[in-house]
């Protein structure tokens, strides 16, 4: 049976269950999916025959299995974290979102993998929506056009594909033309690629405070999944990724809003795996899925982290916060552990998964490829590994005193810590499920760690040396978002000035004044055509208009109380009614 259908199911049943065993029954249901991809070998598969085709709803493989594994452990992390929650609509979303996800990485064919790819963008939408505020509202509303968009890319390269190919199975792409472009641009949309990744930024900060932990987890790995089965390898991608790794950490430095500068980081982070799908060697794809992996756990306890302190507080904005480590200390440890991952510090989660990547470009001889990732590298030490937490917690004391927060947030964030330093100090475990076989590697070669450190000091020695430079004040950072926002804006008014215009004016002429008189020409349609005929003779032949006007009253009474054939007056009625339909 594949995962996906555990909390597919089980999200239908939600609204049914009462109280805390409400709570309790969206926990079990990850660990339920865990346990069932435990026990699936490589190579099985379930089909269904659909319209002449075979759908494949679960193909097992290594790549399949450990995206399966993160998607359910982080599901159960914020199922707890939000174990407060009575809220059935975020409940019902997130397993939907969540069961959607894991029906993609488990889908063995592009019809499958887009009919969960879909239920992914509407379910994920709620999340955002249910903050119920205006923000919110209108971010979820550019979201989901957003993921229309992609969505569409994605269905036409499908169609394009299977027309050419004959074949709906999803593989490794070699062909490079206008289906597998379209297709590659439908998950890049996912992926949040620039230019079309302002979405993420805009929407996952909107989100509720449970909403942003799940948020941060599925859309853009999903996408990374896609990329390592579908284009590995692709030159393209380590453009890509390079300039997402920048992009990132430009706009999180630039960032007042910590829960933007965390949505800014996903993108970073995402380069980094994106250019690793890229480069496409054994080793740099295992470094993708390592580090979605990876990243996956510390990048939702730092979305746990400041959702607590957005819980708490009700605030977000680095400048309405600061002085928390008095009465936050816990969310300060466990969202600091989160912060040293994503640095990629020695013995955390991050070091051994990004090294993979980092070395897998150095291997390949790709030097300006290996400078764009360490110097994205020192730059992530910049936004997340202090900044985030300086800001919130350190920075000028706002006089703030919310006291810790509830007991389930912090036992999901101990959880998620521990894992980030386990798997930082013991990586066997995660190198073992890793989609292609390890030899001779390791993370923890001198080499690495020293050079690691070096580069994290002086990240850490450049900040506050800047420190003056990197105070955020009440500002807004324009991202792409600002053309859709503004131009859709003016593509609407001028649609609605032109369009109307026309409309206006045709209805006018064409239903107000040529019907009006067409409608008054018919009603006496045989004596308006004799007079039409006999006015002129009767001018020639001198008569008076006080005589014309009696013959004129004559003639239109004796057609009132007369049967007169009325055809060729029908004809060019019937004639215009058919133009208008034709053309109105």
């Amino acid at each position: 049976m594949p995962p996906a259908v555990i909390l597919l199911v089980g999200a239908l049943f939600v609204p049914f269950i009462k109280g805390k065993a409400k709570n309790w029954f969206v926990i079990l249901l990850p660990v339920l999916a865990f346990y069932l991809i435990t026990q699936l070998e490589a190579g099985s598969s379930w089909h269904v025959h659909f319209f002449g085709f075979d759908l494949t709803f679960l193909r097992v493989d290594k790549l399949s299995k450990i995206f399966g594994y993160i998607f359910t452990i982080n599901a159960f992390a914020a199922f707890i974290y939000a174990f407060y929650l009575k809220d059935n609509t975020q409940h019902v979303a997130a397993l939907l979102y969540i069961g959607s996800a894991l029906g993609v990485v488990f889908s063995g064919d592009l019809i499958a993998l887009y009919f969960f790819w879909e239920i992914m963008a509407v379910a994920s939408t709620f999340l955002i929506l249910t903050r119920k505020t205006k923000k919110s509202l209108g971010a979820g509303y550019r979201y989901i056009l957003v993921h229309v968009f992609g969505g569409l890319c994605f269905l036409a390269g499908i169609v394009f594909y299977i027309n050419s190919t004959g074949s709906i199975e999803f593989t490794a792409m070699t062909d490079r033309n206008i289906a597998t472009y379209l297709i590659l641009i439908g998950m890049l949309v996912n992926a949040a690629a620039p230019p079309l990744s302002a979405w993420l930024p805009d929407a996952y900060p909107e989100a509720t405070v449970t909403g942003g932990v799940i948020l941060s987890a599925y859309t853009t790995k999903t996408a990374v999944y896609t990329l390592i089965r579908g284009f590995p390898g692709w030159e393209v991608l380590i453009v890509i990724g390079c300039i997402m790794t920048l992009y990132g950490i430009i706009y999180a430095l630039m960032e007042n809003d910590m829960r933007r500068i965390l949505a800014y980081s996903i993108i970073n982070q995402v380069g980094f795996m994106i250019t690793g799908v890229g480069i496409g060697t054994a080793m740099s794809l295992n470094g993708a899925a390592a580090h979605a992996f990876a990243h996956i756990i510390y990048k939702a306890l730092l979305w746990m982290s400041a959702g607590s302190v957005l819980y708490m507080t009700g605030k977000s904005k680095c400048t309405d916060l600061g002085g928390l480590y008095k009465t936050m200390p816990l969310t300060l440890i466990f969202g600091g552990i989160g912060a040293l991952a994503i640095s990629a510090f020695p013995l955390t989660s991050g070091f051994t998964s990004k090294s993979l990547i980092i070395d897998g470009s150095m291997h390949q001889h790709l030097f300006w490829v290996w400078l764009i990732l360490e110097i994205a590298s020192a730059g992530v030490f910049l936004h997340a590994g202090i900044k985030f937490p300086y800001f919130v917690f350190f920075a000028k004391d706002k006089g703030l005193r919310p006291g810790e927060t509830n007991k389930s947030m912090l036992i999901a964030m101990g959880f998620m810590s521990f894992l980030c330093i386990f798997l930082g100090v013991y990586p066997k475990p995660l190198y073992d499920i890793l989609p292609y076989p390890m030899e001779h590697f390791s993370a923890y070669s001198a080499s690495h760690v020293v050079s690691q450190l070096q580069l994290l000091m002086l990240s850490a020695l450049v900040f506050f040396l800047f420190l003056k430079l990197l105070k955020r004040t009440e500002t807004i950072s324009i991202d792409t978002d600002w053309f859709y926002r503004k131009g859709g804006k003016i593509f609407y008014r001028v649609m609605d000035v032109s369009l109307n215009s026309i409309n206006a004016i045709t209805d006018k002429i064409f239903i107000k004044q040529l019907t009006g008189a067409l409608i008054s020409f018919a009603k006496d349609g045989p004596a308006n055509l004799f007079m039409m005929v006999a006015y002129p003779f009767w001018l020639i032949s001198g008569r008076k208009a006080d005589q014309i006007a009696l013959k004129k009253a004559k003639i239109y009474k004796n057609v009132k109380i007369s049967a007169m054939p009325v055809g060729i007056v029908a004809v060019p009625v019937i004639l215009y009614l058919t133009l208008l339909f034709l053309f109105g």
